[in-house]
């Protein structure tokens, strides 16, 4: 496991800085393409979906079986799993809502940077998108850093998507701290400042979870994941793939993701 301990930090890493992408995408192009958002965010959930109930989900219980036999590791997987839901929506419910990191928020809202008597509105909007993705992705860099620690090929599905959904994230933080100050430095630094949750989640899993992590500790946090990744497709991902554009594409990226997903773990049975 300590020898995954580079590639599961370098994984978070690119997961959690994918915002920065997201504030360059709107800075460098003059439209934003809805219907590639739409399909790679469903595809981000079609991965997250399918790889939590046939993967993740599978490897916590088989762990908390082994450790505690049929009966308690069945329940205790099924309480992981919805405590992991509970958790992030716990850290939702106190996101203001006008902070909210999947608002949807496009390229074209940057027309006129710094021109609106609402600057200072948009400034604190901004900051707080900023603090409220920084807050939201802490256990997704968890989640990335303990799936990558135990099985390689679950942490780089789970890394990749959640480097997709934190795209329209890093628009979110950009456009309007840019609207406000006409600054793309500014609007750059807190939307790259803002992945950094990630690494930062992976960093106190290190230091905090890795001396306990025997195999009851790895099956719950495993469980919890599944709960995490799955609340944040079904709340997050999909509603805001059919916002960006019509319902069909967003589930043809769904079944997509499945598809792929299914795909890359028969190739290593």
């Amino acid at each position: 496991m300590t020898e995954n301990l580079l590639l599961a930090f370098g994984l978070t890493l690119f997961a959690g800085l994918a915002t920065g992408i997201g504030s360059l995408l709107a800075f460098f192009t003059s439209q934003t393409n809805t219907k590639f958002l739409s399909v790679t965010l469903g595809f981000s959930a079609g991965v997250m979906i399918y790889v939590s109930m046939i993967e993740i989900y599978v490897k916590a219980k088989d762990a908390l079986v082994h450790s505690m036999g049929t009966v308690p590791g069945n329940w205790l997987t099924a309480g992981g799993f919805f405590a992991g839901m509970l958790l992030i929506a716990g850290i939702d419910k106190f996101i203001p809502k006008q902070s909210n990191p999947h608002e949807l928020r496009t390229v074209e809202d940057m027309s006129s940077p710094g021109s609106t008597d609402k600057q200072p509105d948009l400034l604190i909007m901004g900051t707080f998108t900023a603090l409220a993705i920084g807050i939201h992705n802490f256990p997704e860099g968890i989640a990335t850093f303990t799936s990558a620690l135990q099985d390689p090929k679950l942490g780089i599905a789970i890394a990749v998507a959640i480097a997709i959904h934190n795209v329209p994230e890093g628009i979110a933080v950009s456009v309007p701290v840019y609207f406000a100050t006409g600054d793309k430095k500014r609007a750059f630094k807190l939307s790259f400042l803002s992945g950094l949750s990630e690494p930062i989640g992976a960093l106190v899993a290190y230091l905090f979870l890795m001396p306990f992590l025997n195999e009851v500790m790895f099956g719950v946090i495993f469980a919890a994941v599944a709960g995490i990744m799955v609340f944040i497709s079904l709340d997050e991902l999909l509603p805001a793939a059919k916002r960006y554009d019509e319902a069909h594409l967003s589930i043809y990226g769904l079944i997509g993701g499945m598809a792929v997903m299914a795909l890359s773990l028969l190739m290593f049975i």
